[in-house]
């Protein structure tokens, strides 16, 4: 070969790019090539992630080759993404091509600032990106890293790396790929695990994942089993299995009871033919209603021991080294009162309207410490007592009320698309504290103003199908579409003079 191999790697913080990339240098140098590494880092973990770029010269014995530090569009022949966004960044780019590169890259998502940032769903379409992959690069090798990292209890790093060297197109040999991580100490035969099975997944081989346990939550399971059909079960079985976390089997149970009640109104709509799409929203929304975090929610999620492991894995931290964690919280007026039964949650805000603005105070715990650990751990045993708070019965009267508009007797009949745009309204019903709050002014204005209002339909269902669509896009894209339009001011007249 007359020219270095380049390899560009796109990785998110804490994922071990930086270490990567050593193992592509350690490796070529075990095999006697010459090789360069340069790296370019991101704004932050996830808007945008840092690049590495190295050049193999895989001949051995010549002189020392002129490389370069960056990469090129177009000069790419192994482009490695550890998550399926930055591999459509890579393609844009113009860092992946048809006639040279081979693109390696994982499926999965993790969501980036501006996809966050959006009301609603803001999530980028996965399947555009699936779809060009394999007619833009010239060897396209997709699958699902991160699972197969959690399964060998490793980072996704040495997942990336075994399908890099299975891909086939890399200069370098198993057995230098595997020198390379040998040595690294603790965690070592972790990596040479993900290693394994990200080389036999390039390969064509097998790399079996570990069957999803259902321990706890079997008797739901066989309900969904039994009750719904078959393009229900993924769906249902996952938002079974959150509730169940989220509260008890009994809140579960409600869970399934709703979306039983939902299942006619799809068959109505003959949504059978196409995988009961009705049923499947209701039910995706349902389950992020009903799980609505609170302070008792997030105390909970704050002091499980599985976040300690994962801070522990994601910082590096050996055998025996401390770590501390802080948790920056600001809780205000509502905070208090969502958790506070209805008679004192009126009395706490009636004060709170009355002092004029809003109170809040900022608390910095070290939940790595003892007394940090035991403040939100107190607060997360209140789970028992959520069901007696006022936002809870609030939450539940609010689902109670759109379920109900979605089972209208008639809609669904009327117009298929009508009840879609019906149950999607559910996702104005979104974040906490002002977003909250502005949030549910809206929804209750529709509800009020268009789903309850029977003077609504009089101009036909395509005018009344129109109104609550465009409603419901304005309130996601303005969250102060609630409150009350600015009065107008009066035009004024503008004159034009001529210069002296």
């Amino acid at each position: 070969m007359s020219r270095p191999f380049t390899i560009l790697v796109a990785a998110l913080g804490g994922e071990g790019g930086g270490v990567l990339a050593d193992w592509l240098v350690e490796a070529a140098l075990n095999e006697g090539f010459p090789v360069q590494r340069t790296s370019i880092p991101g704004v932050s973990q996830r808007t945008g992630a840092t690049t590495y770029y190295v050049e193999i010269f895989p001949t051995k014995g010549v002189r020392r080759p002129v490389m370069a530090l960056i990469p090129s569009p177009g000069g790419i022949d192994l482009m490695a993404a550890s998550e399926l966004v930055e591999a459509g960044r890579a393609m844009q780019n113009a860092f992946v091509t048809a006639e040279r590169t081979t693109l390696v890259a994982s499926t999965h998502r993790i969501y980036a600032t501006s996809e966050k940032m959006v009301p609603g769903d803001g999530r980028y379409d996965s399947e555009k990106i699936l779809a060009a992959a394999p007619q833009l690069s010239k060897q396209a090798i997709l699958f699902d890293m991160s699972a197969l990292a959690q399964e060998a209890g490793t980072v996704i790093n040495a997942v990336l790396f075994g399908a890099m060297a299975g891909s086939g197109v890399l200069p370098l040999s198993r057995a230098s790929c595997e020198a390379a991580i040998s040595g690294g100490g603790r965690g070592e035969q972790a990596s040479l695990r993900g290693f394994a099975l990200g080389f036999a997944r390039a390969e064509g081989g097998a790399a079996a994942l570990p069957a999803q346990t259902t321990t706890g939550i079997a008797p739901q399971v066989d309900r969904v089993r039994q009750d719904f059909p078959e393009p229900l079960h993924t769906l249902l079985g996952e938002a079974v299995a959150r509730l169940n976390d989220y509260q008890d089997e009994a809140y579960a149970s409600l869970f399934l009871d709703r979306v039983r009640q939902v299942l006619p109104v799809d068959r109505e709509t003959r949504g059978a033919a196409d995988g009961y799409p009705l049923t499947s929203e209701v039910a995706r929304l349902l389950a992020l209603w009903m799980s609505f975090e609170d302070i008792i929610r997030i105390a909970d999620l704050k002091t499980r021991s599985s976040r300690f492991a994962r801070v522990r894995t994601e910082v590096g931290a050996k055998d025996g080294q401390p770590v501390v964690i802080v948790d920056y919280l600001k809780p205000g007026t509502e905070e208090i009162a969502d958790i506070l039964p209805v008679f004192l949650a009126k009395r706490l805000r009636h004060w709170q309207k009355q002092r004029g603005k809003p109170f809040s105070f900022g608390l910095k715990l070290r939940t790595s410490t003892f007394f940090g650990f035991l403040s939100l751990r107190l607060l997360a045993l209140l789970k028992p007592w959520r069901r007696k708070s006022s936002r809870f019965i609030e939450e539940q009267a609010a689902i109670e009320r759109w379920l109900g508009a979605v089972r209208r007797l008639g809609l669904a009949s009327l117009d298929r698309e009508l009840v879609m745009e019906i149950a999607q309204c559910a996702a104005i019903h979104r974040g906490y504290g002002e977003t909250l709050r502005r949030g549910r002014q809206a929804l209750a204005k529709i509800f009020d103003s268009l789903l309850e209002n029977e003077a609504a339909t009089a101009k036909g269902i395509d005018a009344f199908r129109k109104a609550i669509r465009n409603a419901r896009i304005a309130a996601l894209a303005d969250p102060d579409c609630a409150q009350p339009a600015p009065a107008k001011t009066a035009a004024k007249s503008v004159f034009w003079m001529k210069q002296g």
